[in-house]
């Protein structure tokens, strides 16, 4: 489960086990590069001073370590505070959660210890809303998570209603002609028409969603903006105090006329705003595990959001002194009005205890992990939701790792578990050399990546895929406990290899997407080369219809890798696919053929006047409305080039 990055004491923080904050100082490691010898060899850049050496740090250790490194178990770790943009720990500090916490410290000390935390200097850190506010929009401030609102609806387009397609709705990601108004002979003039540049990031990892003529979309310093689907200028912001990473989740018109907009955070919480206004309507922390996390976009049903919970306790488990591990992924139900959690189910049913000590006197727990990172699938006749999980963390490795997971709609009851790979349980410990805290199964570390798509075969039957990051592609029987209907193998699969956030299906065609970094940083070795690319499968079978192998084209640049670790997107005849190499590529999908092409990495003028670029897509894919493609560009992590543009493309004299 490796979609975090390592903060050592002196790295800007993000977390995870192969990854790192991606800039561009160090040179590319070498292809089978072996396990760490120290956490601080995944740092790629070089700073200009170590921020163990400024005044926050004393203030930290005093005041703040006692709490926040694993004592507490209510308190964020401090891998979270890391993760937090300088003035949002230090409003927290001052007349937020923390205030009778930071009512101890003078000012300048609050200052200096969210400077520490963050890696950033608050003066850099805030910058204005750089890019134009609509005509007519006016300002105004909420509370800890805050609100820069329109004075009314503006020009807001109320005939283009939320649509029930892609994540939070349907993880088959195929946009209908009626909806998407891009026609694949259109598709290869497609033009950027603006570019907005997320301030201060090195990532964006949430995919935009389109209606009422706004593009909806959050941002790494947990910004959520409404931007005018014509000309990018900005409606309204919110200010969560944490990265968005997930989706936007529009309800529609059916479910909610006035309109709400959800999304999770990295820390744990599910947001509800008004769609018009960004104003907060109602937040809910849906996990108190000190590590929890949102990664996959919550799915909206009939009134009910289901939330899955993933966990960056992989990480904190490099720590030899770290007790490892207590989380257990989970999918928490909560009323889509209120907030109200409904119910919520472990991955694991059972509560994690002691079962061995380190030679250094540390205790470890089982069983842990199965994480949950993938979009829940609503199977409503069946009164059903299926989800993937991820590896154990410690061992020994139970039999709900690496599975897909059926739950009951209405009470939250597991119903079946297929598990596809057995005795997975591996944590960061593994990169380290000679660390207790790995498990002794020391891996493979191949999560049920991918959202799992239901569809009806020509003959009447259900059946729901799944993808992997071993590479390898499944169908299973919904109807009879998840049996096992075919298994192919796509790619070589790994670590940093396989089926990462998502696949898409047109009709009788499953498109796969496939990593296999030619450098998966992990010291494996694997049975057969690489195969990143586009591979198309015939879902009743598994047989490959034909394949599209990625063609590399980073000729030595740092991070650059050909694959495809982002989600897909089809339209009728196109699937659109973002490469970690920073190209968005349109492909035929009949033949594979790539019939349009956008290199992400180059600069850009954007609507605020300066110039950005993205870099390696990962995570969200395309969002597809009314002839317009957006796309969010830059991963800035998991050795994957940086970037911080949102780009979208219409064809001109076409569109709203």
């Amino acid at each position: 489960m490796i979609r975090t990055i390592i903060r050592t004491a002196w790295i800007q923080p993000l977390i995870g086990a192969l990854m790192l904050c991606a800039a561009w100082a160090a040179p590319p490691a070498p292809v089978n590069s072996g396990a760490l010898g120290d956490i601080k060899e995944l740092d790629a850049r070089k700073l200009t001073s170590d921020p163990e050496t400024w005044p926050g740090a004393a203030v930290y250790r005093g005041t703040c370590s006692h709490c926040h490194e694993g004592q507490v178990p209510k308190a964020p770790h401090k891998m979270f505070l890391q993760m937090m943009a300088p003035d949002a720990i230090l409003g927290a500090l001052t007349s937020g959660m923390m205030k009778a916490q930071g009512a101890s410290l003078t000012p300048v000390a609050r200052r200096q210890v969210a400077e520490y935390l963050s890696g950033t200097q608050i003066d850099k850190a805030i910058a204005p809303a750089r890019a134009p506010l609509c005509a007519g929009q006016g300002a105004k401030a909420g509370g800890a998570a805050s609100a820069t609102a329109a004075a009314g609806a503006a020009d807001t387009d109320a005939r283009e209603l939320p649509v029930a397609y892609g994540w939070g709705y349907d993880n088959a990601r195929f946009i209908p002609a009626d909806i998407a108004h891009l026609a694949a002979a259109d598709v290869p003039r497609l033009k950027l028409k603006w570019a907005f540049e997320f301030p201060n990031a090195l990532r964006a990892r949430s995919q935009p969603a389109i209606a009422y003529g706004s593009v909806y979309v959050g941002s790494q310093d947990g910004t959520v903006y409404s931007l005018a689907l014509q000309s990018g200028c900005v409606r309204w912001t919110y200010r969560s105090s944490a990265e968005v990473r997930t989706a936007m989740v529009l309800e529609t018109a059916a479910a909610a006329p006035n309109g709400r907009l959800y999304f999770g955070d990295v820390i744990a919480r599910v947001h509800a705003i008004d769609v018009q206004t960004g104003k907060s309507l109602w937040m809910t922390k849906v996990d108190e595990h000190p590590n929890a996390t949102i990664t996959g976009t919550p799915a909206l049903h009939d009134g009910v959001l289901y939330v899955p919970v993933s966990s960056l306790e992989v990480t904190t488990a490099a720590d030899a002194k770290y007790e490892c591990c207590k989380f257990r992924g989970s999918i928490v139900a909560l009323d889509a009005s209120t907030g109200r959690r409904l119910w919520k189910t472990y991955a694991i049913t059972e509560d994690p205890k002691p079962v061995r000590t380190t030679p250094q006197g540390t205790r470890i727990f089982a069983p842990s992990g199965a994480p949950i990172w993938n979009t829940p699938t609503i199977d409503s006749p069946r009164g059903m939701l299926y989800v993937g999980t991820g590896e154990n963390y410690s061992s020994p490795a139970n039999d709900r790792s690496d599975a897909v997971l059926a739950i009951r709609l209405r009470d939250g009851q597991l119903i079946w578990s297929q598990q596809l790979v057995a005795g997975d349980a591996w944590n960061v410990a593994c990169m380290m050399q000679n660390n207790p805290n790995c498990p002794r199964e020391n891996g493979p570390d191949v999560d049920v990546a991918a959202g799992t798509i239901l569809t009806k075969l020509s003959d009447g039957r259900d059946i729901l895929l799944a993808g992997q990051k071993n590479g390898y592609a499944y169908a299973l029987d919904p109807a009879n406990g998840g049996k096992l209907l075919w298994k192919v193998r796509v790619g070589r699969g790994g670590i940093q290899g396989g089926v990462h956030f998502g696949m898409t299906l047109e009709g009788n065609r499953l498109f796969v997407p496939i990593s296999d970094m030619v450098n998966g940083h992990d010291g494996r070795q694997y049975d057969m080369e690489g195969k990143p690319g586009l591979y198309a499968l015939d879902p009743a079978t598994g047989k490959q219809v034909w394949s599209a192998p990625a063609v590399d084209v980073c000729r030595g640049r740092q991070f650059c890798d050909p694959g495809i670790s982002a989600a897909l997107t089809a339209v009728p005849g196109v699937v659109f696919a973002g490469h970690m190499d920073g190209v968005l590529r349109a492909y035929d999908s009949g033949s594979g053929r790539v019939i349009w092409q956008y290199d992400s990495t180059e600069p850009v003028h954007t609507v605020s006047g300066s110039t950005a670029h993205g870099g390696s897509f990962g995570g969200p894919g395309v969002t597809v409305r009314d002839g317009y493609l957006a796309v969010n560009s830059g991963y800035g992590l998991y050795f994957h080039m940086p970037g911080n543009v949102l780009l979208v493309f219409s064809v001109p004299g076409k569109g709203l």
